[in-house]
């Protein structure tokens, strides 16, 4: 039998970096979101004060898989 994933989106925010965005976000769904198995990131924004980025965004679809029979 072939394997079901299941996707959700979710916005991951950071002041240091884009990758520590994705990071953040796959960090807290992992508290609650067993067997993660990909990331994809669709968007990256970034706000901006007074001439410097102050915080780096992500959205991100995670991707984690279910067991059918349980659906």
């Amino acid at each position: 039998m072939g394997q079901v994933a299941k996707v959700i989106e979710l916005v991951g925010e950071s002041t240091d970096s884009w990758q520590d965005a994705v990071q953040q976000a796959v960090a807290e769904a992992s508290r609650t979101i067993h067997g993660i198995n990909g990331v994809e990131v669709t968007n990256w924004t970034a706000n901006v004060h007074n001439g410097q980025v102050q915080s780096y965004k992500v959205d991100v679809k995670v991707a984690f898989g279910v067991d059918p029979a349980r659906s």
